[in-house]
């Protein structure tokens, strides 16, 4: 019997070894970080931006496309001086998300 449980207990160590950790992303599923809908018209601030930003090439945790017009899918900004739905601000360190510019499928991982 305990030769039993210490090959059970093996065969589960393994399993939780090779089980990739799933990040969490501070950005939920409808594409809402803190009550924000990540879309829409967004300016570039110095400081205290409503979302802190860092760009990234790998693991975002949104794809943004910039565009010209009609902002209205997630991960869909149109960048401007004024009129702005929220404002963000780049950093290099503790951002609030991470962003991967693209040309097509923009949106959450």
């Amino acid at each position: 019997m305990k030769k039993m449980t210490a090959a059970w207990m093996a065969v589960l160590l393994l399993l939780i070894m090779t089980i990739p950790a799933v990040a969490a992303t501070p950005i939920n599923q409808d594409g809402y970080y803190k009550g924000i809908k990540l879309c829409g018209k967004v300016r570039v601030v110095e400081h205290f931006g409503d979302v802190k930003v860092k760009v990234v090439e790998a693991f975002p945790d949104l794809k943004v496309k910039v565009v010209d017009a009609f902002p209205d899918k997630i991960g869909e900004w149109k960048f401007v001086e004024y009129g702005e739905d929220f404002t963000i601000q780049f950093v290099e360190s503790f951002p609030d998300i991470k962003i991967k510019y693209v040309d097509a499928f923009p949106g959450v991982n």
